[in-house]
Protein backbone atom coordinates (compact mmCIF):
# COMPACT_ATOMS: atom_id res chain seq x y z
CA UNK A 1 0.00 0.00 0.00
CA UNK A 2 3.09 2.30 0.75
CA UNK A 3 4.46 1.56 -2.59
CA UNK A 4 1.56 2.30 -4.42
CA UNK A 5 1.42 5.76 -2.27
CA UNK A 6 4.95 6.63 -3.09
CA UNK A 7 4.40 5.81 -6.81
CA UNK A 8 1.54 7.51 -7.40
CA UNK A 9 2.74 10.03 -5.65
CA UNK A 10 5.79 10.62 -8.40
CA UNK A 11 3.26 9.84 -11.23
CA UNK A 12 1.54 13.25 -10.70
CA UNK A 13 5.08 15.08 -11.61
CA UNK A 14 5.02 17.44 -14.55
CA UNK A 15 8.09 19.38 -15.70
CA UNK A 16 7.85 23.18 -16.81
CA UNK A 17 10.94 24.00 -17.15
CA UNK A 18 14.93 24.47 -16.58
CA UNK A 19 16.46 26.01 -13.58
CA UNK A 20 20.66 27.46 -14.61
CA UNK A 21 22.71 28.95 -12.42
CA UNK A 22 24.26 30.75 -15.42
CA UNK A 23 22.78 31.96 -18.10
CA UNK A 24 22.73 34.99 -20.39
CA UNK A 25 19.29 36.62 -18.80
CA UNK A 26 21.81 36.38 -15.33
CA UNK A 27 24.56 38.70 -17.10
CA UNK A 28 21.82 41.23 -17.96
CA UNK A 29 20.23 41.47 -14.32
CA UNK A 30 23.50 41.42 -12.98
CA UNK A 31 24.71 44.13 -15.47
CA UNK A 32 21.61 46.19 -14.69
CA UNK A 33 21.45 46.14 -11.05
CA UNK A 34 25.14 47.64 -11.17
CA UNK A 35 24.26 50.47 -13.43
CA UNK A 36 21.13 50.73 -10.69
CA UNK A 37 23.01 50.92 -7.66
CA UNK A 38 25.29 53.25 -9.35
CA UNK A 39 22.80 55.23 -10.33
CA UNK A 40 23.51 55.30 -14.60
CA UNK A 41 20.02 55.54 -15.85
CA UNK A 42 21.46 55.81 -19.09
CA UNK A 43 23.05 52.55 -18.75
CA UNK A 44 19.90 50.87 -16.92
CA UNK A 45 17.31 51.91 -19.68
CA UNK A 46 19.46 49.73 -22.24
CA UNK A 47 18.55 47.05 -20.41
CA UNK A 48 14.91 47.35 -20.36
CA UNK A 49 12.36 46.58 -22.67
CA UNK A 50 10.20 49.71 -24.22
CA UNK A 51 7.00 48.07 -22.37
CA UNK A 52 8.73 47.99 -19.34
CA UNK A 53 6.48 47.72 -15.96
CA UNK A 54 7.69 47.27 -12.68
CA UNK A 55 5.86 45.88 -9.47
CA UNK A 56 5.81 45.76 -6.11
CA UNK A 57 4.71 42.25 -4.91
CA UNK A 58 3.58 42.81 -1.74
CA UNK A 59 1.01 45.84 -2.94
CA UNK A 60 -2.59 44.76 -2.11
CA UNK A 61 -3.87 47.41 -4.40
CA UNK A 62 -5.63 45.44 -6.95
CA UNK A 63 -5.14 48.34 -9.66
CA UNK A 64 -1.71 48.57 -9.49
CA UNK A 65 -0.31 49.27 -12.85
CA UNK A 66 3.17 49.35 -11.74
CA UNK A 67 5.79 52.01 -12.87
CA UNK A 68 6.44 52.32 -16.37
CA UNK A 69 10.13 52.72 -18.12
CA UNK A 70 10.51 56.51 -17.32
CA UNK A 71 9.14 56.10 -14.30
CA UNK A 72 11.77 53.63 -13.30
CA UNK A 73 14.55 55.48 -14.81
CA UNK A 74 13.62 58.59 -12.58
CA UNK A 75 13.67 56.81 -9.58
CA UNK A 76 17.15 55.07 -10.83
CA UNK A 77 18.77 58.55 -11.15
CA UNK A 78 17.09 59.97 -7.82
CA UNK A 79 18.30 56.97 -6.15
CA UNK A 80 21.78 57.88 -6.25
CA UNK A 81 21.33 61.60 -5.71
CA UNK A 82 18.65 60.39 -2.42
CA UNK A 83 21.08 57.71 -0.86
CA UNK A 84 24.94 57.66 0.47
CA UNK A 85 27.07 54.44 1.14
CA UNK A 86 24.72 52.27 -1.17
CA UNK A 87 25.65 48.62 -1.47
CA UNK A 88 24.33 45.35 -2.78
CA UNK A 89 25.07 42.14 -2.13
CA UNK A 90 23.75 38.73 -2.93
CA UNK A 91 22.45 36.91 0.52
CA UNK A 92 24.96 34.82 2.10
CA UNK A 93 25.04 31.92 0.60
CA UNK A 94 22.39 33.22 -2.03
CA UNK A 95 22.81 33.81 -5.94
CA UNK A 96 20.36 34.29 -8.62
CA UNK A 97 18.72 31.53 -10.90
CA UNK A 98 17.39 31.77 -14.31
CA UNK A 99 14.71 29.39 -14.93
CA UNK A 100 13.66 29.15 -18.71
CA UNK A 101 9.45 28.25 -18.28
CA UNK A 102 7.88 26.07 -21.30
CA UNK A 103 5.08 28.64 -21.34
CA UNK A 104 5.88 31.90 -19.72
CA UNK A 105 9.48 32.54 -21.23
CA UNK A 106 12.35 33.33 -19.53
CA UNK A 107 12.78 34.78 -15.54
CA UNK A 108 15.60 35.53 -13.01
CA UNK A 109 14.89 35.43 -8.97
CA UNK A 110 17.80 37.08 -7.14
CA UNK A 111 18.12 37.26 -3.34
CA UNK A 112 20.21 40.35 -2.41
CA UNK A 113 21.03 42.48 0.66
CA UNK A 114 20.98 45.98 0.14
CA UNK A 115 22.82 48.56 2.46
CA UNK A 116 22.37 52.65 2.50
CA UNK A 117 21.80 55.54 4.17
CA UNK A 118 18.94 58.52 3.27
CA UNK A 119 20.75 61.73 2.97
CA UNK A 120 18.26 63.92 4.02
CA UNK A 121 16.45 61.93 6.66
CA UNK A 122 19.28 59.75 8.58
CA UNK A 123 17.19 56.44 7.66
CA UNK A 124 19.48 53.64 6.96
CA UNK A 125 18.33 51.14 5.04
CA UNK A 126 19.70 47.32 5.44
CA UNK A 127 17.33 44.97 4.61
CA UNK A 128 17.16 41.84 2.05
CA UNK A 129 15.81 42.18 -1.39
CA UNK A 130 13.93 39.61 -3.80
CA UNK A 131 13.43 40.67 -7.20
CA UNK A 132 11.62 38.41 -10.00
CA UNK A 133 12.73 39.51 -13.91
CA UNK A 134 10.85 38.60 -16.54
CA UNK A 135 12.85 38.59 -19.56
CA UNK A 136 11.29 38.97 -23.11
CA UNK A 137 12.65 37.51 -26.85
CA UNK A 138 15.03 40.06 -27.37
CA UNK A 139 16.60 39.52 -23.60
CA UNK A 140 15.46 42.42 -22.46
CA UNK A 141 14.00 43.25 -19.15
CA UNK A 142 10.28 43.63 -19.53
CA UNK A 143 8.86 43.51 -15.71
CA UNK A 144 10.19 43.58 -12.36
CA UNK A 145 8.94 42.20 -9.42
CA UNK A 146 9.88 43.24 -6.01
CA UNK A 147 9.86 42.37 -2.48
CA UNK A 148 11.37 44.16 0.30
CA UNK A 149 10.07 46.07 3.19
CA UNK A 150 8.36 48.77 2.59
CA UNK A 151 8.42 50.17 6.19
CA UNK A 152 11.65 51.76 6.04
CA UNK A 153 11.20 53.57 2.89
CA UNK A 154 7.18 55.21 4.09
CA UNK A 155 9.91 55.94 7.37
CA UNK A 156 11.85 58.13 5.11
CA UNK A 157 8.58 59.50 3.33
CA UNK A 158 7.17 60.74 7.12
CA UNK A 159 10.80 62.01 8.29
CA UNK A 160 10.57 64.93 5.78
CA UNK A 161 8.27 66.99 7.84
CA UNK A 162 8.00 67.44 11.66
CA UNK A 163 5.93 65.28 13.35
CA UNK A 164 4.62 65.18 17.38
CA UNK A 165 4.33 61.92 19.00
CA UNK A 166 2.76 62.44 22.35
CA UNK A 167 3.05 64.92 25.21
CA UNK A 168 6.35 65.19 27.42
CA UNK A 169 5.74 66.10 31.33
CA UNK A 170 7.73 67.15 34.04
CA UNK A 171 5.61 66.60 36.96
CA UNK A 172 3.13 62.99 36.73
CA UNK A 173 1.71 60.38 39.17
CA UNK A 174 4.07 57.83 37.42
CA UNK A 175 7.33 60.28 38.31
CA UNK A 176 6.16 60.10 41.74
CA UNK A 177 5.94 56.56 41.83
CA UNK A 178 9.34 56.20 40.37
CA UNK A 179 10.93 58.47 43.10
CA UNK A 180 8.96 56.48 45.69
CA UNK A 181 10.01 53.64 44.70
CA UNK A 182 13.66 54.88 44.45
CA UNK A 183 13.18 55.93 47.90
CA UNK A 184 12.10 52.56 49.20
CA UNK A 185 15.34 51.46 48.18
CA UNK A 186 17.13 53.30 49.32
CA UNK A 187 15.81 52.85 52.60
CA UNK A 188 16.13 48.77 52.28
CA UNK A 189 11.67 48.91 52.31
CA UNK A 190 11.93 46.19 49.94
CA UNK A 191 8.38 45.50 50.00
CA UNK A 192 7.28 48.49 49.37
CA UNK A 193 9.40 48.98 46.57
CA UNK A 194 8.68 45.76 44.58
CA UNK A 195 4.91 46.62 44.91
CA UNK A 196 5.32 49.29 41.82
CA UNK A 197 6.35 46.34 39.72
CA UNK A 198 3.97 44.46 37.99
CA UNK A 199 4.38 40.20 38.49
CA UNK A 200 5.37 39.77 35.24
CA UNK A 201 7.63 42.61 34.57
CA UNK A 202 11.05 42.22 32.60
CA UNK A 203 14.20 43.50 33.69
CA UNK A 204 16.98 44.68 31.04
CA UNK A 205 20.05 46.49 31.01
CA UNK A 206 23.47 47.13 29.90
CA UNK A 207 25.53 43.91 31.48
CA UNK A 208 23.04 41.48 30.26
CA UNK A 209 23.08 39.52 26.85
CA UNK A 210 21.54 41.42 23.99
CA UNK A 211 17.67 39.99 23.85
CA UNK A 212 18.28 38.76 27.24
CA UNK A 213 15.54 39.83 30.40
CA UNK A 214 15.16 38.98 33.93
CA UNK A 215 12.01 38.14 36.13
CA UNK A 216 11.27 39.99 39.46
CA UNK A 217 12.40 37.17 41.33
CA UNK A 218 15.57 37.26 39.53
CA UNK A 219 15.93 40.83 40.27
CA UNK A 220 14.78 40.32 44.01
CA UNK A 221 17.52 37.34 44.63
CA UNK A 222 20.15 39.89 42.62
CA UNK A 223 19.40 43.00 44.72
CA UNK A 224 19.71 40.87 47.85
CA UNK A 225 22.93 40.60 47.25
CA UNK A 226 24.14 43.89 46.08
CA UNK A 227 22.53 45.31 49.70
CA UNK A 228 24.43 42.60 51.51
CA UNK A 229 27.59 43.43 49.94
CA UNK A 230 27.03 47.40 49.78
CA UNK A 231 25.59 49.86 52.18
CA UNK A 232 23.57 52.67 50.29
CA UNK A 233 23.85 55.62 51.34
CA UNK A 234 21.54 57.40 49.45
CA UNK A 235 20.29 56.94 45.57
CA UNK A 236 19.79 60.53 44.95
CA UNK A 237 18.21 61.94 41.40
CA UNK A 238 20.10 64.23 38.81
CA UNK A 239 18.23 67.08 37.24
CA UNK A 240 14.45 65.50 37.30
CA UNK A 241 12.39 62.60 35.94
CA UNK A 242 10.35 63.06 32.12
CA UNK A 243 7.03 61.06 31.81
CA UNK A 244 6.49 60.44 28.22
CA UNK A 245 3.19 59.47 26.79
CA UNK A 246 3.41 58.46 23.23
CA UNK A 247 0.81 58.75 21.29
CA UNK A 248 2.78 55.57 18.81
CA UNK A 249 1.58 52.42 20.71
CA UNK A 250 0.02 54.15 23.61
CA UNK A 251 3.49 54.02 25.21
CA UNK A 252 3.85 55.92 28.70
CA UNK A 253 7.48 55.71 30.14
CA UNK A 254 9.43 57.78 32.73
CA UNK A 255 12.89 58.47 32.13
CA UNK A 256 15.35 59.19 35.28
CA UNK A 257 18.95 59.71 36.19
CA UNK A 258 19.94 58.93 39.07
CA UNK A 259 23.51 58.58 41.97
CA UNK A 260 23.86 55.95 43.76
CA UNK A 261 26.59 56.99 46.62
CA UNK A 262 27.70 53.28 48.18
CA UNK A 263 30.39 51.94 50.62
CA UNK A 264 31.72 48.64 50.47
CA UNK A 265 30.47 46.94 53.64
CA UNK A 266 34.22 44.85 53.58
CA UNK A 267 36.77 47.62 53.40
CA UNK A 268 34.58 50.82 53.65
CA UNK A 269 35.65 52.11 50.11
CA UNK A 270 33.01 54.25 49.26
CA UNK A 271 31.94 54.37 45.57
CA UNK A 272 29.45 57.53 43.46
CA UNK A 273 27.86 55.28 40.57
CA UNK A 274 25.62 56.91 38.04
CA UNK A 275 22.44 55.09 36.06
CA UNK A 276 20.08 56.35 33.90
CA UNK A 277 16.25 54.33 33.97
CA UNK A 278 13.45 53.74 31.88
CA UNK A 279 10.13 52.43 33.26
CA UNK A 280 7.13 51.45 30.94
CA UNK A 281 4.03 51.91 32.67
CA UNK A 282 0.68 50.01 32.12
CA UNK A 283 -2.96 51.80 32.45
CA UNK A 284 -2.77 50.43 35.80
CA UNK A 285 -0.01 53.02 37.13
CA UNK A 286 2.75 49.84 37.48
CA UNK A 287 5.49 49.32 35.93
CA UNK A 288 6.00 46.48 33.34
CA UNK A 289 9.38 46.70 32.19
CA UNK A 290 12.65 48.42 33.28
CA UNK A 291 15.72 48.93 31.19
CA UNK A 292 18.18 50.19 33.54
CA UNK A 293 21.22 52.02 31.88
CA UNK A 294 24.37 51.17 35.03
CA UNK A 295 27.78 50.34 34.92
CA UNK A 296 28.85 48.34 37.83
CA UNK A 297 32.46 48.01 36.69
CA UNK A 298 33.65 50.65 38.85
CA UNK A 299 32.55 48.26 42.29
CA UNK A 300 35.65 45.98 40.81
CA UNK A 301 38.26 48.31 42.22
CA UNK A 302 40.09 47.45 44.62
Amino acid sequence: MTLLAVAFGYSQKKKNGTVYKEHPAIETVNAMQEAWIAGDDAKVATFLADDFRSYYGSSINKNSKGRDKESFLGLVKNFSKDYAYVSQKPTNGAYPDAIEYKESGVWVQTWDHMKGVHNKTGVKIDMPFHRLYKLNDEGKIAMIINYYQNRIFWEVGRSYNDRKNGVIYNNHDNINSVRRMMAAFENADFEKAYSYFTEDCRFNGLELPDGETMSLEQVKERNEKMWDTYEFNSIDVVGYPDYLEYDLRDGKVVQSWWKFRMTRKSDGKKFVIPGLYIHDFNDEGKIVNSSAYISTKALDAK
